[in-house]
């Protein structure tokens, strides 16, 4: 399942960012090159280096990334998606881009900030599979790497024609994984005038907090946000609203798995998953969540306790229990499942031939390999943290980068929004 928001009728009027009572939270976006470890959703990139080590260009880039990411971002408005922060216009006057290349997608954001949060001007979403055998040898294939590029380029160009001014774009686990993930970087700089930032697993953590954290059940006092990922997963144990006046603040726990769809299905298989296989996968993901359960145990919960679940395999599952024929975002963000509701999905997700999956319209030929892998790291969290209900979100990390660069730039400062601190 992929979903392009390119001058889609569907697409949201507005997401808000944390407003005045706090009730709404939204995205934070993180800083801008760093490196080690893995991704989310759709598409993805591994970076890495020769040898283990960053190429030389990739080096440079990287240090350059630290120095100047956390701070606010990249423009692109005369670049190619490239260089630093271009001050010319008004806050208000911005264009801003996010960009996610995880290890199965790679997607795009462009919006501009509104009186109660931002618009969508544009958005991309393509699979590209970047970290494809990447478990089995530590490299970026050439077959994947021609497909991100090509993928990379359609952003660059809707970066361009929209006239982006502020941006950053984000490499998560493929990149971070792959000896040769450095030397990607380079290439892509090289042929399409785009810099990409490799961002590490707590600031990947977090922006996947960011992005989610509006949804989370401003009643709780204490959730549990995951995002399932091409390459790794993202676990963060979320304290209630009340609990920390900022959300960095009101973030436990993260942890970060080294495994995603693509890892698992690679390990496992993903045409013909049987209940042996499901387990076993089961079992693996439990084993490496061990110690984030185990501290986990000493935070607190209570009555209105939830998941809250953002990737492709948990919006798939809410495609499956509506009984959709066609993926339909505006259905799927923000939708409670009770606990028998997800089981009843999972039930039917695994009665399910590898051919019925690739001929359901929420799953598609793209990721119907891959989304029993996804269900598996589930069940998984579902076993450790019992919960009632979860939340279904369709955003995540791009939302995240939008918000923490307007908060930034001071977007929302006498709008009344409560803009969301690093």
């Amino acid at each position: 399942m992929s979903t392009d928001w390119s001058g889609a009728p569907g697409a949201p009027a507005a997401i808000r960012p944390l407003v005045g009572d706090g009730t709404t939270a939204q995205p934070r976006a993180v800083s801008r090159r760093q490196a080690q470890a893995p991704t989310q959703d759709q598409t993805l990139e591994r970076g890495g280096a020769d040898g283990g080590r960053p190429h030389a260009q990739g080096r440079a880039r990287q240090a350059h990334g630290q120095a100047h990411g956390q701070a606010t971002g990249q423009a692109t408005g005369q670049a190619h998606g490239t260089g630093h922060p271009h001050h010319g216009h008004g806050h208000h006057g911005h264009v801003y881009a996010a960009l996610d290349l995880g290890t199965n997608n790679c997607r795009l954001l462009i919006a501009r900030p509104s009186s109660d949060g931002f618009r969508i001007v544009d958005a991309f979403s393509r699979i590209v599979r970047l970290g494809e055998g990447l478990s089995h040898t530590g490299r970026l294939g050439e077959a994947a790497i021609r497909r991100t590029i090509a993928a990379l380029a359609v952003c660059r160009d809707k970066m361009r024609s929209r006239g982006v001014t502020r941006s950053r774009l984000i490499a998560t686990e493929a990149c971070r994984a792959a000896q040769n993930g450095g030397a990607f970087l380079d290439q892509v700089a090289d042929e399409l005038g785009v810099d990409l930032e490799i961002v590490d697993r707590e600031t990947e953590a977090h922006l996947a907090a960011a992005g989610c954290a509006a949804l989370a059940d401003p009643d709780a006092k204490a959730i549990v946000l995951f995002d399932i990922g091409g390459g790794s997963t993202e676990i963060v144990w979320l304290s209630g609203e009340d609990e920390a006046p900022s959300l960095r603040e009101r973030i436990r726990i993260w942890a970060s798995l080294p495994m995603g769809v693509v890892t698992l299905a690679e390990k496992f298989g993903g045409h013909d998953v049987d209940d042996g296989v499901f387990e076993g996968m089961v079992a693996h993901v439990a084993q490496a969540l061990g110690p984030f359960v185990e501290k986990a145990q000493a935070q607190g919960r209570c009555p209105r306790f939830h998941l809250l679940g953002t990737s492709g395999t948990v919006t798939t599952l809410a495609g499956v229990h509506l009984g959709l024929l066609r993926y339909d975002r505006r259905r799927i963000d923000g939708l409670w499942m009770a606990e028998a509701e997800i089981d009843e999905a999972l039930a039917q997700l695994r009665d399910m031939s590898y051919e019925e999956r690739a001929a359901n319209g929420c799953i598609g030929h793209e990721r119907a390999d891959l989304v029993l892998a996804g269900c598996a790291i589930l069940e998984a969290i579902r076993r450790a943290f019992p919960a009632q209900r979860v939340r279904i979100a369709d955003r995540g990390l791009r939302e995240g980068i939008l918000v923490q660069l307007m908060s930034a730039d001071g977007a929302w400062r006498n709008a009344g929004v409560r803009e969301i601190a690093p």
